[in-house]
């Protein structure tokens, strides 16, 4: 999970808090205070914000409203495909319910979750976890509410109904009123559960999206590599260790290189970078992913070139890591980017 001062998100999430804390009888002074936001920045439909200003403003509601259970629900429902931008296209056009959920989590920085968010299989069940068990007990129960529902109203609207035998899981106690439960899960929710989750069959997970579209997904996909990319190249310690590795790609550093280079014993490396939710090798396998696909098109280098560009020993490791990144070989990828006739 990403630290909450060390992230930029849309503000797309911060217009659904402040415009739900109105309709709660709060005062937009009372919703902002210490966001550094105004109202007149939440009328920006491309505005950026830091996520700590997203955090603070969720502080915020509950030290107004209370955390009894229900408010984050009640959030959650606000939260639709159309919310996340390209994100939640990319969702839509995928072929299954598991390629959705697994692209989801593999570019859950370009949502506005701040839990740890898994998809498990177990006796014959598919279970959306949501782990907020890192985040301050304050609003630990509001943030977990609010993924869980969140998810649940993707699945919803991924295929049109929710699945009638789905269960949601809260390991907090029960609230005295379960009528904003209902109101979104049309069920009670089990609650005193060891997993905060919304559970399906594991069936569910390989049926057809009424919208999956494989060319649209992975053009969807591209465009959030690169957000992402953007993204984190913004970002601190993890911003310097993608420049070193894209400065030095063709010999790509290990670990005890780069930390060398910045300064640093490699163990502390690692702790740093884990605390802004990301590891060496996801970056080192984003810088190379990025580049790969980049320098792969019709009439452009041949996969071996590629390959020792970007200082993999042979073409074979190349192709599988490229296999493990995107699903497929680097040679159905150019492919599938000729224009057609």
């Amino acid at each position: 999970m990403t630290h909450p001062g060390q992230s930029r998100r849309g503000a797309a999430s911060v217009q659904l808090l402040y415009r739900w804390g109105l309709n709660q009888g709060l005062s937009a002074r009372q919703c902002l205070a210490d966001t550094g936001l105004s109202a007149e920045q939440l009328t920006d439909p491309q505005a950026e914000i830091e996520g700590r200003q997203e955090w603070q403003l969720v502080e915020n509601l509950v030290a107004a409203l209370g955390d009894d259970g229900g408010q984050g629900v009640q959030t959650g429902e606000l939260y639709h495909l159309a919310t996340y931008g390209i994100w939640g296209f990319a969702l839509m056009s995928s072929p299954t319910f598991r390629d959705a959920a697994l692209l989801g989590i593999q570019f859950l920085e370009l949502t506005f979750a701040f839990t740890h968010i898994q998809l498990r299989e177990h006796d014959g069940r598919a279970l959306l976890t949501v782990d907020g068990s890192a985040l301050p007990a304050p609003v630990r129960r509001f943030m977990v509410e609010r993924d869980v529902s969140a998810i649940a109203v993707l699945e919803q609207e991924l295929f049109g109904v929710p699945e009638a035998g789905r269960e949601v899981w809260f390991s907090a106690p029960a609230p005295k009123d379960l009528a904003p439960y209902h109101a979104v899960f049309q069920r009670t929710p089990l609650f005193g559960q060891a997993l905060d989750a919304l559970v399906l069959s594991a069936d569910r997970l390989d049926q057809p999206l009424p919208l999956g579209n494989q060319l649209t997904q992975q053009r969807c996909v591209l465009h959030c590599q690169q957000l992402l990319d953007a993204r984190l190249a913004r970002r601190g310690l993890a911003g310097r260790v993608r420049d070193l590795l894209v400065a030095r790609v063709a010999q790509m550093p290990d670990m005890e290189q780069v930390a060398a280079e910045l300064g640093l014993c490699s163990r502390t490396l690692r702790r740093q970078l884990a605390e802004q939710g990301v590891g060496f090798r996801q970056l080192r396998d984003e810088v190379r992913q990025g580049l790969a696909e980049a320098l792969l098109h019709p009439g452009g280098l041949a996969v071996e070139q590629v390959a020792a560009r970007l200082g993999y020993p042979s073409a074979s490791n190349f192709i599988h890591a490229f296999r493990r990144w995107t699903g497929q070989t680097p040679g159905r990828y150019v492919r599938q980017r000729r224009s057609p006739r």
